[in-house]
């Protein structure tokens, strides 16, 4: 069984027991959290329950197992024949959860 979910303003497409990375969430190493925002649960290569735009009584359950930093990404500026060059960096904030129970 697997669920697609809506955290941070992305949707991934998670089963039970995968690591998945999302936005950073205000929760401790070691907690449970609920996704209540599910879009659609179905079986693989079985029915697919698509909501409007929710799927009603849905959960996904998760354990936070890490919050960590990806990696810098870099963002450059430049106007040919100028000199002008600008570069900054900026690193994510991230929590990786492991999911757990899909209720649909």
């Amino acid at each position: 069984m697997y669920a697609i979910i809506k955290t941070g303003g992305k949707q991934y497409k998670v089963k039970s027991g995968d690591l998945v990375e999302v936005e950073k969430l205000d929760a401790e190493v070691g907690a449970k959290v609920n996704f209540a925002e599910v879009l659609a649960v179905g079986e693989e290569g079985g029915a697919l329950n698509v909501g409007s735009p929710l799927v009603a009584g849905a959960s996904v359950e998760a354990e936070v197992v890490d919050q960590f930093r990806a990696k810098k990404v870099w963002a450059f500026k430049m106007k040919r024949r100028k000199g002008y060059r600008r570069t900054i960096g900026h690193r994510q904030n991230l929590t990786r959860v492991k999911i757990g129970d899909i209720k649909a």
